[in-house]
């Protein structure tokens, strides 16, 4: 949740939420004010016209006294917002939704927030970042980016310091798959449209959330007693290396289970979409989207499946309060790819590292990298080195008990890197905050433990 800022109103009482949270990294993202609790969405999407109309119900509490409060909403039309049932005044700001409810919210209420909306999903521009958010596509559209991209297509609080559980109805013509987070509670037709129920009923982040609509061929079944639903855009060959490598999901989720602890969600998957535009992949909980460019030369690519579903984990169930702690995403997650390449035949653990070691620039790149840099290598491989580095030092015994910990402690919730130092301090029994610094943000070579 962010600060509360802005002017005094009834006696002192009732103040504005802030209009974003703060984070440096991301700047205007986000609210204060309020903690959300659930999102319900009712979407209809025509990708004729490219329209979309929803229905969003945002429950939540007052976290102070609120005379008007802020939603991040990109680009569409408000018809109307109600609060607790009562018309609520509104108007934009740019990207912002500001809402007045009749009366004032005290600290501490739970209210429900009504908006109807409307109109064409543009994604949103993130600067040097590129863009996120909604894309209509030749067969239906893609949501999806990160840091930003829900609030292209519902009203949010758009930060991933506040998660919240989510159900989402979205309906679309008959013959297109609309699949999104979660567990597929229903599936239904009428009048030449089929309404496809999702819901995720652990807190995401709203960077997580997804909606691919198109022609998918879809598989479900179950995993480990959950339910599996994976997709492959029908663009893209029945046996081919995307096909192949998400058929290895639960395989993969087993793996790392067994060094990270139990999966964290209801549900497993992934989507395997055609688009060009999507030049990466992302790891959307419980069902990660992977872009065309990971299964080029006829060759599947199970090290990328296994990046992101180690951020189930290192991400998605534990995720970051604040961006400039993204190697806790990244650094984990691409060390678990080492992981997994040792104990699919590949490369071992040890090998990757003194790779990446004796290539990394220690005088540039840092772990506190900057807006611009946030998705840099540095994150990536500096974080994995970290990570090994911390294994060396402590052993394996207590490596594992710390990963494993960590997810159990901070299963669902948000944590920053004072929090894991602290942690894996405790865990083995002895100092590691210089260890991890040297390996995280110093200006030199560490050495090796």
């Amino acid at each position: 949740m962010g600060l509360l800022v802005g002017g005094c109103t009834e006696n002192g009482r009732f103040r504005a939420g802030a209009a974003e949270v703060g984070d440096p990294y991301v700047p205007g993202a986000g609210n204060g004010g309020y903690d959300v609790a659930h999102y319900r969405l009712k979407i209809r999407y025509d990708p004729g016209s490219d329209r979309l109309t929803g229905e969003a119900t945002v429950t939540a509490t007052a976290t102070a006294g609120l005379s008007r409060f802020n939603l991040d909403l990109a680009g569409l039309t408000v018809d109307r917002v109600r609060v607790d049932g009562a018309p609520a005044r509104h108007r934009r700001d740019g990207n912002e939704l500001v809402v007045t409810p009749a009366h004032g919210l005290p600290s501490g209420k739970s209210f429900t927030t009504e908006v109807a909306y409307a109109g064409v999903p543009q994604p949103l521009s993130i600067g040097e970042l590129g863009s996120g958010g909604f894309q209509a596509t030749g067969d239906g559209a893609v949501a999806l980016g990160q840091p930003e991209s829900a609030s292209t297509w519902f009203p949010v609080d758009d930060h991933p310091s506040d998660k919240a559980t989510y159900d989402l109805e979205v309906t679309v013509p008959d013959g297109l798959a609309a699949l999104s987070n979660g567990v597929l509670r229903s599936r239904a037709s009428r009048d030449g449209w089929t309404t496809w129920s999702w819901s995720e009923g652990s807190p995401m982040a709203s960077y997580l959330t997804t909606l691919v609509i198109g022609n998918y061929r879809v598989s479900t079944g179950t995993h480990a007693g959950k339910p599996m639903v994976t997709a492959v855009a029908a663009g893209l060959p029945a046996d081919g290396p995307a096909a192949a490598s998400l058929a290895r999901t639960g395989e993969i989720a087993d793996f790392l289970a067994s060094r990270f602890g139990p999966y964290p969600f209801d549900a497993y998957g992934g989507i395997a979409v055609a688009d060009e535009r999507i030049r990466y992949a992302l790891e959307t909980q419980s069902r990660p989207v992977y872009g065309p460019g990971f299964f080029r030369g006829g060759r599947p690519d199970t090290e990328v499946v296994a990046h992101e579903l180690a951020h189930q984990w290192f991400g998605d169930s534990v995720s970051v309060a604040r961006w400039s702690d993204i190697w806790l995403n990244e650094g984990f997650a691409t060390y678990a790819e080492w992981l997994w390449a040792e104990h699919d035949g590949g490369r071992t653990v040890a090998r990757a590292f003194a790779t990446e070691y004796a290539v990394t620039d220690w005088t540039r790149q840092s772990l506190d990298p900057g807006r611009p840099a946030m998705f840099g290598d540095a994150v990536y491989q500096r974080g994995a080195l970290a990570v090994h580095a911390l294994r060396r030092a402590v052993g394996d015994d207590a490596f594992f008990s710390i990963l494993r910990g960590w997810t159990t402690e901070r299963r669902d919730g948000t944590a920053t890197t004072a929090d894991f130092v602290a942690y894996a301090e405790r865990v083995a029994g002895r100092p590691l905050r210089a260890l991890l610094d040297a390996w995280l943000v110093g200006g030199t070579a560490p050495a090796l433990p």
